[in-house]
């Protein structure tokens, strides 16, 4: 079963997160705190996938009244292979449309193979015509890698 994703479901998506790897998390922006924000503020676009009486994927997805972005798109190992990754991205890019939101982007981890494969076989492609940059306002803010590869350095652009 898919459906909206809501603040109750925030420890077992959490719990999620932590068993992907090559994943990474804020230590604020996925705060129980961040993500009530962000649900909030998106209250219809995001979504977990329970089977067996749990949550075994989840994606944050939002928009900025011109672009979606998804967050976090995650199936436990265990249940990848059944197409719910699948469902999920369609369930999210339905709730953009209804939104009149067009075009969703998202960021992948190098390390993290099995994502970068999973959307490569959706048809999604890998934009060479722009560098991504990040500027952290908060320090406080810090990656949280999830597995033993270490995830790329930020720095402030100077």
């Amino acid at each position: 079963m898919i459906r909206v994703m809501t603040i109750e479901d925030y420890d077992e998506v959490f719990t999620l997160w932590n068993s992907i790897q090559g994943f990474a998390i804020r230590s604020i922006d996925d705060s129980r705190e961040g993500v009530a924000r962000f649900l909030r503020r998106n209250p219809t676009t995001s979504c977990v996938y329970i089977k067996d009486g749990k949550i075994v994927g989840a994606i944050l997805c939002g928009h900025d009244g011109r672009q979606g972005s998804f967050y976090h798109v995650c199936v436990d190992k265990d249940y990848r292979r059944h197409h719910i990754g699948h469902k999920m991205v369609d369930f999210c890019i339905e709730a953009l449309k209804k939104e009149y939101i067009s075009k969703v982007s998202l960021n992948a981890f190098v390390i993290n193979e099995a994502g970068n494969a999973f959307w490569t076989k959706m048809g999604w492609k890998i934009r060479e015509d722009l560098n991504e940059y990040d500027y952290i306002i908060n320090m406080n803010n810090r990656n949280v890698v999830i597995g033993d590869k270490e995830i790329g350095k930020e720095r402030n652009a100077s």
